[in-house]
């Protein structure tokens, strides 16, 4: 299972973001985002596919520190996340902790530390990449998944298909493709190792 635990960067001088990932549908959450304390929020995530979509979405963001805890929870979950418990949560912390350093401000901990340590490696790249997109690239990335080919995504943002093609590149979102389904088999099998571990 994965814990999601989310704090928001430099509150004390920006608004409350909490309210908007609140509000956002994410009907794939076995138990959605539900602010902890402050400016920190907390979900729980069953399948490595969502926790990397949802992870690197807010990394998108740019106002979030982003820790993935792998691990098991204890059963039955309780209706509100906070209420939560298990070593799935206690990794989410120390990973929020650490994210709050790191270079693409998100970090993974798990029951498995060598598992949950390559994952973490291979996703901080990933984030980065993700992270240091100008607003063009995050504008023709976000077309392209909504339009679906790029002589839509030229048309709508009145550029060349060239241009598109080129701003895609500059982005990295080829390399991003390529690199979201290793990300998520790597935190698969950090799931998986962690739920062998248990007693």
């Amino acid at each position: 299972m994965f814990v999601m635990t989310v704090d928001q960067r430099g509150s004390r001088r920006d608004v409350d973001r909490v309210a908007d990932v609140l509000r956002s549908p994410r009907p794939a959450l076995v138990r959605p985002f539900e602010r902890t304390a402050g400016d920190e929020i907390q979900a729980v995530v069953d399948t490595a596919d969502t926790v990397l979509d949802v992870a690197l979405d807010l990394v998108d963001d740019g106002h979030w520190s982003v820790g993935i805890g792998i691990g098991p929870v204890e059963h039955p979950l309780p209706d509100s996340t906070r209420a939560g418990r298990g070593a799935a949560f206690e990794s989410a912390r120390e990973a929020v902790e650490s994210a709050k350093s790191a270079p693409a401000r998100i970090a993974v901990r798990g029951v498995d530390a060598d598992s949950a340590a390559d994952a973490d490696a291979v996703l901080a790249l990933l984030a980065v990449l993700v992270a240091r997109r100008t607003d063009q690239g995050r504008d023709a990335i976000a077309a392209l998944r909504r339009l679906g080919s790029q002589n839509a995504v030229a048309e709508e943002l009145s550029i060349t298909p060239q241009a598109v093609s080129q701003r895609l590149a500059v982005a990295g979102w080829h390399l991003e493709r390529a690199a979201r389904p290793v990300v998520a088999r790597m935190l698969a099998t950090a799931d998986r190792l962690a739920e062998k571990e248990v007693p």
